[in-house]
């Protein structure tokens, strides 16, 4: 559905996108990630045709978008960090607007535009002008006019950026829903949100891919190497928990064992094992074959944000600065 090959802008003597190339197949929600200056917005704005390449190409739901831009825009919703609405106009005034751009008209653009309203959680604000909405309520109706004419492709921008907590999970649970009928790209710095929502992960540096996977693949790839965590629980009496992470370093394959807590005669472990090697197995036997109950035994995944860090080198992850495009006039984000 969207393919990118050994695509670049350059501005002047700055290198934004650096022959990036990945594959997005159909129904997929992928996450696009990257610390701030790293051309994901740039690559954004390419697949949506704001911007041309200065080389490579991209192709969006089966059409070049430097030489059939109009048809990419009738088959992509976007949703810009800032949402492009017009202050002075109602909600349902606003998304009708918008419908009538994308073609649409008639019985069954009322009929879509109530559906959206009801989708994104604007129904109760669909009489209100849009600058007396909260930026909660602003980020939904951003939202339905990406959606709008039920585009194939949507490329989503902080799409949660300023909702509250009940809204970050509705805002999940539409992104989910939308899945599979549509492709999904979206860009976050929430780090969690990407775990929760996307089937795979493309994280982008300095203008360069840096990885594309599945979140799980990554953190394996991230580790090399096996990390679980154990729940011990004693038979008799209570466990020296000791002498159980003495005998866990005993296991051929282990590097580390780090005891964690003790809870009514039940220890938590965390242990790693030397790269390649997969310990699970002998962990279990260990533990049974010393008499005691093994109740829990899992993978102990990396978080996103620590394999991130890793790939990108980054500090930390900061908020993302307003781009200069996004300021552009309404009119033109509203025709994509």
């Amino acid at each position: 559905m969207i393919t990118v090959k050994n695509l670049s802008k350059r501005y002047a003597r700055t290198v934004a996108v650096d022959h990036i190339s990945f594959e997005i197949q159909k129904g997929q929600v992928v996450g696009f990630l990257g610390p701030n200056g790293a051309g994901k917005t740039t690559t954004m704005r390419i697949l949506t045709c704001f911007l041309p390449p200065t080389d490579g190409s991209a192709n969006v739901a089966g059409f070049d978008v430097l030489e059939q831009p109009m048809e990419v825009k009738r088959r992509i919703g976007y949703l810009p960090e800032t949402p492009p609405l017009y202050p002075e106009m109602e909600v349902e005034e606003y998304l009708t607007f918008v419908g009538k751009l994308k073609g649409m008209s008639g019985p069954s653009l009322a009929v879509r535009v109530g559906e959206v309203c009801e989708r994104c959680a604007v129904a109760d604000v669909r009489k209100k002008l849009i600058s007396k909405l909260s930026k909660g309520y602003r980020q939904r109706v951003g939202l339905a006019q990406a959606i709008i004419h039920n585009p194939d492709v949507l490329i989503l921008d902080e799409p949660t950026a300023g909702l509250d907590p009940k809204q970050i999970i509705e805002t999940r649970d539409l992104i989910h829903s939308l899945a599979g009928n549509h492709t999904i790209i979206l860009s976050t710095h929430i780090l969690p949100e990407v775990e929760h929502i996307c089937e795979r992960v493309i994280i982008i540096n300095k203008g360069k891919v840096v990885a594309t996977d599945s979140v799980q693949n990554l953190q394996n790839r991230a580790r090399g190497a096996e990390s679980v965590v154990l729940e011990i629980e004693g038979r008799d009496g209570e466990l020296d928990s000791k002498i159980i992470q003495q005998r866990l370093e005993m296991v051929s394959g282990v590097s580390r064992v780090v005891f964690k807590e003790t809870r009514s005669n039940r220890s938590l472990f965390e242990v790693e094992s030397l790269k390649d090697r997969f310990i699970r197995g002998d962990l279990a036997r260990a533990v049974v074959e010393a008499g005691w109950n093994l109740n829990e035994l899992r993978p102990s995944a990396m978080s996103l944000e620590e394999i991130f860090l890793q790939l990108t080198g980054a500090e930390k992850i900061e908020p993302a600065a307003p781009a200069v495009e996004e300021a552009a006039a309404p009119v033109a984000q509203g025709e994509n």
